[in-house]
């Protein structure tokens, strides 16, 4: 698909694009790509390998400025990444995509942008901004999700809070990578090695790189916040454990007086003088039961209990 860059992104065929003075946007695949690529004059030299794509970047060549995005998929961040790669001059940007992914990103601008200053880093900021439409409101929701647990981990409520906070942290790592490598990528357009941009269209770019930094701040933060949440259930553990054996601490308190008493009326002596005694066994009995009642009478005074 070709389209030019005017006050709004009007898709035309190959020929239309060449002839015109305005810069143009295309998403290929790749054999469509090696077809048309001589006559696009836009020189790729090395050209990316879509299967070895593993990050998003940009290099600057003789003629060219190309790079590569690895995309983190919206419903699955930790599964496999979406791959294409992109080439450009002054006249346009080319996006060779096997996924459809970056077709997709044009249709959409096509339909929803209108510009009162088209321009080609105008459309690349627009393009670089799809990328990241909603992340914002994904972070908030990882946020709220975050406080979801640790109110949950205050109550005490048992459930698998290491494997669901170590998935959300595995998340937040990717999309802390993901802004990182999309904030180099707005830099490196900012440099203009080749000068295919105007100066002072740079200033997109420069807003791209401020959102992709704060994006990655707030995804270090929530991160951050994951381990916070660990230390503080693995806190709340040790307080439970704390508490049991404080129980089990008392328990052997009050009971080993008892212990002491059975064993010692359990020595075959004949002459004890409590055995008989028609009031030796309901003593004894009295006896413990005191035993019982002041032990936990002391533990509860002592806030134990």
């Amino acid at each position: 698909m070709y389209y030019l860059i005017g006050k709004t992104l009007e898709e035309h065929s190959k020929e239309e694009i060449l002839q015109s003075e305005l810069p143009f946007a295309a998403a290929l695949t790749q054999e469509e790509w090696e077809e048309v690529k001589d006559s696009l004059g836009i020189v790729v030299y090395p050209e990316p390998d879509l299967s070895r794509i593993r990050a998003t970047k940009a290099e600057e060549h003789l003629n060219s400025l190309t790079g590569t995005f690895s995309i983190p998929q919206k419903d699955n961040i930790s599964g496999p990444h979406i791959r294409f790669f992109f080439a450009l001059n002054e006249k346009g940007v080319v996006f060779v995509d096997e996924t459809g992914t970056a077709e997709t990103y044009l249709k959409d601008i096509s339909g929803r942008k209108q510009w009162n200053n088209p321009c080609l880093e105008r459309f690349l900021y627009d393009f670089l901004e799809r990328m990241v439409i909603d992340d914002t409101d994904r972070l908030d929701k990882y946020e709220k999700k975050l406080d979801g647990i640790e109110k949950e981990i205050m109550k005490d409520k048992e459930a698998d809070y290491p494997k669901r906070i170590s998935k959300i942290r595995n998340e937040l790592r990717e999309l802390r990578i993901h802004y990182d490598q999309l904030e180099e990528l707005g830099k490196e357009l900012e440099e203009n090695g080749n000068q295919f941009f105007k100066e002072e269209n740079l200033r997109y770019f420069r807003m791209f790189s401020g959102r992709m930094n704060r994006l990655y701040d707030l995804a270090v933060s929530l991160r951050d916040y994951t381990v916070q949440l660990v230390d503080l259930y693995h806190s709340q553990t040790d307080l439970k454990m704390n508490r049991i054996m404080t129980a089990l601490t008392v328990i052997t308190a009050i009971f080993m007086p008892l212990t002491l008493i059975v064993g010692w009326y359990g020595m075959n002596f004949v002459y004890m003088p409590e055995l008989n005694s028609k009031y030796g066994y309901p003593l004894v009995i009295l006896f413990s039961l005191s035993i019982v009642v002041g032990g936990l009478l002391y533990f509860r005074k002592k806030k134990w209990l």
